[in-house]
């Protein structure tokens, strides 16, 4: 199994930069990027921080959480690598701020207008094997068996909407009230919560 890297400049990253399709992408437009409007959003579930990534190219300023040392670690190796190659990548992330910390506890302290959730999702119950690369990010960072906790503070915290990034055909996070309104991408959701 190769190495988990994370990496801003080439691979899946760079061409969904280059051809993903701008604030017309599912993710974008359940956060709420319209035209001229640039949101700031806390990535409360940073991973591998490529969403963030995407949300920043298109103007987002975001701060990003990681409660995992070791995840914190490569993200914090992949942004320093993007930030010395300057230029567009240089720019966007510029707009990237990373904390190392539990959601749960740094959320309140931040009053972010927008906060985005994607917590490790529930095992799969189909026999697919799930991308070397998640089985890798699961291995470092766990099963988060709290994701309902932490939806209950980001909506208490959050001052424009929360956004959940759950597999397209998972039931409902339990627990939380129902979405004012969902999303769907090819395999994902983003149940929208408008506070």
């Amino acid at each position: 199994m190769s190495e988990l890297r994370v990496d801003f400049l080439s691979g899946a990253v760079a061409h969904r930069f280059k051809y993903g399709g701008g604030r017309g992408q599912a993710l974008p437009k359940a956060i709420g990027m319209k035209t001229n409007k640039n949101p700031r959003v806390v990535d409360a579930t940073a991973g591998l921080g490529r969403d963030a990534f995407l949300l920043a190219s298109l103007g987002a300023k975001i701060t990003l959480i990681e409660r995992s040392k070791q995840m914190f670690e490569l993200l914090s190796d992949g942004l320093g690598r993007a930030s010395e190659a300057g230029g567009e990548i240089g720019e966007i992330i510029s707009r990237m701020t990373l904390l190392h910390g539990d959601a749960k506890e740094l959320l309140p302290k931040l009053s972010p207008e927008i906060i985005l959730v994607d917590p490790m999702h529930p095992e799969r119950k189909d026999s697919a094997l799930v991308k070397i690369e998640l089985r890798q990010i699961r291995e470092i960072v766990g099963i988060d068996d709290d994701a309902s906790e932490l939806m209950q503070i980001a909506l208490k915290t959050a001052c424009k909407r929360v956004v959940l990034k759950w597999p397209q055909k998972a039931s409902p996070m339990s627990g939380i009230k129902a979405p004012s309104h969902q999303i769907l991408g090819k395999s994902t959701r983003y149940d929208v919560f408008i506070t």
